[in-house]
């Protein structure tokens, strides 16, 4: 597996627009790498209250968009295993946020593990616009079959 478009995308995640963050994923080596794309348009809900004025992606937006990543990398490494794609429940979060994101910029989420096994993983995020790192962190999430 080597992308995957929105239809592959809603087939392993259990999200729906508004939450659905990542629009696409255009590279994936199971277990150990994805990285998704989601294009930041002025038309997300979120623009109408942070900030009508100023509109910046709220961080916790670009985090969900980082735990989706690394939920397709987990999923991409333990498919066969699974029956039906598990629920999530992300363990913990230690992030940074360095630069804004604005509508019109195109967020590339890089997610690498670090641990995964079949109950938990450890996942390093980046995101990107353009060459500019927007944001870090380092999410570890528990699986619920």
């Amino acid at each position: 597996m080597t992308a995957l478009d929105i239809h592959q995308i809603k087939k392993i995640l259990p999200h729906r627009s508004p939450i659905l963050m990542i629009d696409r994923v255009t590279e994936i080596i199971s277990g150990e790498r994805a990285v998704a794309v989601k294009n930041i348009t002025m038309n997300e809900e979120v623009f109408k209250g942070h900030f009508p004025n100023n509109p910046v992606f709220p961080g916790t937006w670009i985090v969900e968009a980082m735990a989706q990543t690394s939920i397709i990398l987990y999923y991409t490494k333990y498919e066969k295993e699974l029956k039906t794609p598990p629920q999530y429940y992300l363990g913990s979060i230690k992030s940074e946020f360095i630069k804004p994101v604005y509508p019109g910029d195109q967020l590339v989420i890089e997610a690498k593990t670090i641990k995964m096994v079949p109950q938990m993983a450890l996942v390093e995020v980046i995101a990107w616009v353009g060459k500019e790192k927007v944001s870090k962190a380092e999410l570890t999430f528990g699986i619920k079959r």
